[in-house]
């Protein structure tokens, strides 16, 4: 795939395995290869990862995820058949060749992303990229070049972290996360696709919505 102008400078970002802020269909985010540790040594040092949480993942294509899960259960693929490429994000049991760094509780949540500058980078590249969100812990997720800027001016000067300046990013809501573990189905996040909508098309699959959330 040939990509775009604007885009090339982000792509040899990437090869060179530092991060690239861009925007997806909501907010900035932060997108490292997450087949290169180096690159992940970066994100984490612009933004640290805590205990509690993941880094979600965005795919060039839905055959991606077969190399970062472990299975795809039935009512995974329906949401992927139903809402790929979009804003749902399907939290799996994680292969365990990948880096522990963008996993939570053995999950890794991934999606192919809808349209947008982040859905044309990672197709473009071709390989898994991590999407955090492109703000400093506790701040406001970022919908513009300048607040990106602002967040992280350190990372810019040193060429850690390549900021995408053709545009904005609409804000709105994240994507839905739906996690899959042990037979049950739950909503970790709500976002842009509705639990109505999620829980029927996992009915048609013969799977039912656990309204009870997460194990406590």
């Amino acid at each position: 795939m040939t990509a775009p102008l604007e885009l090339a400078p982000l792509l040899v970002a990437l090869e060179r395995g530092g991060v690239v802020a861009i925007a997806t269909e909501s907010f900035f985010g932060l997108l490292a290869d997450v087949g290169r540790t180096g690159a992940l040594d970066r994100l984490v040092s612009l933004k640290p990862r805590g205990a509690d949480k993941g880094m979600p993942l965005v795919l060039p294509e839905r055959a991606a995820w077969n190399a970062l899960v472990r299975e795809i259960p039935p009512g995974a693929t329906a949401l992927a058949d139903a809402f790929w490429p979009g804003g749902l994000s399907l939290a799996l049991r994680a292969a365990p060749s990948l880096d522990g760094r963008v996993t939570l509780d053995g999950r890794v949540a991934v999606r192919v992303p809808g349209a947008s500058p982040a859905a044309r980078l990672v197709r473009a590249y071709g390989r898994p990229l991590t999407a955090t969100s492109a703000n400093v812990s506790g701040e406001p997720p970022a919908t513009t070049p300048g607040a990106v800027l602002r967040s992280f001016p350190r990372a810019v000067e040193d060429g850690t972290l390549t900021v995408w300046r053709d545009g904005e990013a609409p804000g709105g809501a994240p994507s839905t996360m739906v996690v899959f573990d042990d037979g049950r189905v739950w909503i970790a996040r709500d976002g842009a696709v509705s639990r109505e909508l999620v829980a029927e098309v996992l009915e048609k699959a013969g799977v039912l919505l656990d309204e009870s959330g997460p194990p406590r």
